[in-house]
C-alpha cells in the first residue's frame, strides 16, 4: 500500500484511526523529520517496522532556526521524500504547512515548551532558542499522534543533545511515549549522514571527514590508555582549511555536564563551507579500566 500523505491534523488523525482499526493494531512508530530524507532516516524507518503503523512527519520547523537564511535554504524535497517513505514501508506521513502547525505564525504559538538549562549549552549556546523550538514541535507531534495505541518515537543518536532533551521532556512532562534511540548512520568514509550534507560540494564533504576522524582519534587513544590531547585535536580540526570549529568537548552522557572522566560522550560542531555540522561518539574508558 502506498504511503498516505496527510496535510492537516484532522486528516492525520482520521487516517491513523483507520489504519489502526484495519490492522487491529496497538502501536504506532513515529519518525519525526524535517525532510530531505537520506539513508540515516531509512535506518529510523527500519527500526520502526515492528509497529502496527509506521508513521513519519516532514516539517521544516521555523522555531528551531536562529538564522533566517539557514531556514530559507533548508532543502525541501517532499515529492522525493514521499518516494523514499514508500520504499521504506512507511504507512502514513504528516506534512503540514507552517500555518497548520502554528496558527497565526509568527505570533503563534503563544504557549511553547522550553528545554531549560539543558537547551542553553553546547548547541543551545551556539543557536539560542533552538531547543525550545525542538521541544515545542516534538511535543505537538506527540500530541497529534497520540491515540489509544502506544506511541514509539524514533530519534537518531547523531543529534545526541536533542535526544537527551527529548527524553528528559517526556520524563518531566509525564508523556506516554516510548523514545527509541537509533545509532548514527555514516557514509563509507565515516561522515555522519545529515540532510545538510546535500548543501556541500564533493570537496567540502571530503573536508568534513575531519570531524569524524577527530572523534575516532579520541576513542582510539582512550581505548589504548593514552592521553587524549583534546586541545591538540581541537587545533587540528580548526586549522583545517574550510573548517571553523565551534566546539569539541567531553560530557557526561546522562547530564551533558562537561567532564574529564571516561567513559564520556565526545561532541563536536563545526562549520564546513555553507553548513554547520554536528557529530558525536562515545569515548570509552581505557581497556582494563575498572570504570
Amino acid at each position: 500500500m502506498s504511503v498516505v500523505v496527510a496535510r492537516t491534523v484532522k486528516e492525520l488523525r482520521a487516517a491513523l484511526r483507520r489504519l489502526l482499526r484495519e490492522r487491529g493494531g496497538d502501536t504506532v512508530g513515529l519518525v519525526p523529520t524535517m525532510g530531505a530524507l537520506h539513508s540515516g532516516h531509512e535506518a529510523l524507518f527500519r527500526a520502526a517496522q515492528g509497529n502496527s503503523v509506521v508513521a513519519a512527519s516532514i516539517f521544516v520547523n521555523p522555531l528551531q532556526f536562529d538564522d533566517a537564511e539557514d531556514y530559507d535554504n533548508y532543502p525541501r524535497t517532499l515529492d522525493a521524500d514521499v518516494e523514499v517513505l514508500d520504499r521504506a514501508g512507511v504507512d502514513l506521513v504528516f506534512a503540514p504547512s507552517v500555518e497548520e502547525m502554528y496558527p497565526g505564525y509568527p505570533d503563534g504559538p503563544l504557549v511553547r515548551v522550553t528545554a531549560g538549562s539543558m537547551g542553553r549549552v553546547l548547541e543551545g549556546a551556539s543557536r539560542p532558542g533552538h531547543f525550545d523550538g525542538v521541544t515545542t514541535v516534538v511535543a505537538k507531534l506527540f500530541n497529534i499522534f497520540s491515540s489509544p495505541a502506544t506511541l514509539h518515537a524514533y530519534f537518531g543518536q547523531k543529534d545526541a543533545q536533542q535526544l537527551m532533551i527529548i527524553k528528559r521532556m517526556v520524563a518531566d512532562l509525564d508523556m506516554e511515549v516510548e523514545i527509541e534511540p537509533v545509532p548514527t548512520e555514516r557514509s563509507l568514509k565515516g561522515l555522519a549522514m545529515s540532510s545538510r550534507n546535500q548543501r556541500m560540494s564533493p570537496e567540502e564533504s571530503e573536508t568534513a571527514l575531519v570531524l569524524s576522524r577527530a572523534l575516532t582519534q579520541l576513542a582510539e587513544r582512550a581505548q589504548a590508555g593514552g592521553e587524549l590531547h583534546l586541545d591538540r585535536v581541537r587545533e587540528e580540526v580548526d586549522s583545517t582549511e574550510g573548517v571553523t570549529l565551534d566546539y569539541l568537548t567531553l560530557v557526561d552522557p546522562a547530564t551533558l555536564e562537561v567532564t574529564e572522566n571516561l567513559p564520556a560522550l565526545a561532541l563536536i560542531a563545526a562549520h564546513v563551507g555553507p553548513v554547520r555540522l554536528i557529530d558525536n561518539m562515545m569515548i570509552p574508558a581505557p581497556a582494563g579500566s575498572s570504570s
